[in-house]
């Protein structure tokens, strides 16, 4: 038997920079969800432990020792698991699709042997919020979840412009690392357009820095701020992917058209926030 399950791409719908430790690791503030849009990771037993990559986005990931999806089996002390990787978010695109690949072999990996999850954070700072893969409030460096009132429906546009950025040059660019955090007590949403104004109030502290690294991401928010129905363009993590809030699904999957026919190097999606369960692991016969 071999299972699967979706590894969703997590979108910061803010992100606050809030300070910086001693040890470098910056402090963080952020209403983070997941969507249907991801990367697909199957598992089934196996004499070796293995990895193949396939996908629209596999010849940006070749196969390693340290790939995140290896890391989590040798992390639950798996020896024996042909793991296969469906990659289809871009990499180094600030909606943790490694992180997300982990957690998703994570799951798969203890449904299939029974193992105890091990540490995810010592994995990655974003590797236990991929892990829920639920709305939540995310603290610290990622190891403070908390959880947040219910997200009235939002329908995303993800948009990457087919370039990696590097996490650490967009905080080194940083001018300042001791931002206001979001109000201590989030509001409840009672609908859509409630969501969006607040979350137009609030801030993606490294877009600035990531905008100075690889100025197309000016050009990307652009281009989604001029679709008809866009109500609020923002980076999403450390970038380059940002993403459109629109009103309805109709609409974002009209600007997805939009999108893809005007910048045709450019990956564009239209998506939904997802429920935890829909990243569970499902069998499926070989």
């Amino acid at each position: 038997m071999m299972l699967s399950c979706l590894a969703p791409a997590k979108i910061n719908l803010t992100l606050h920079v809030t300070g910086r430790r001693a040890d470098g690791y910056h402090l963080l503030d952020s209403l983070v969800v997941f969507v249907d849009a991801g990367d697909v990771v199957s598992a089934r037993p196996a004499a070796e432990l293995s990895l193949q990559v396939s996908g629209a986005m596999a010849r940006h990931l070749p196969v390693a020792s340290d790939n995140l999806v290896l890391r989590a089996a040798r992390a639950m002390g798996v020896t024996g698991a042909a793991l296969t990787l469906d990659k289809r978010l871009p990499v180094t695109a600030g909606i943790g699709g490694g992180s997300a690949d982990a957690a998703a072999a994570l799951r798969l990996l203890a449904r299939l042997t029974g193992r105890p999850l091990p540490d995810a954070a010592a994995l990655g700072a974003d590797v236990p919020v991929c892990l829920s893969a639920a709305p939540c409030r995310m603290r610290g460096i990622g190891e403070v979840l908390d959880p947040v009132p219910v997200l009235p429906p939002v329908w995303l546009v993800l948009v990457n412009p087919g370039a990696a950025l590097s996490t650490p040059e967009v905080f080194a660019r940083l001018t300042r690392r001791d931002k206001a955090p979001m109000p201590e007590t989030l509001p409840r949403w009672p609908d859509t357009p409630a969501l969006i104004d607040w979350l137009s109030g609030m801030r993606n502290d490294l877009e600035p820095p990531a905008i100075t690294a690889l100025p197309v991401i000016a050009e990307v928010l652009a281009a989604l701020r001029a679709t008809p129905g866009c109500a609020l363009a923002r980076m999403s993590g450390s970038g380059a992917t940002c993403f459109g809030l629109f009103p309805d699904a109709a609409a974002a999957r009209q600007a997805a058209r939009t999108l893809s026919a005007t910048h045709r190097g450019w990956w564009v999606r239209a998506t939904a926030p997802v429920a935890p369960q829909a990243a569970e692991p499902v069998p499926h016969t070989d």
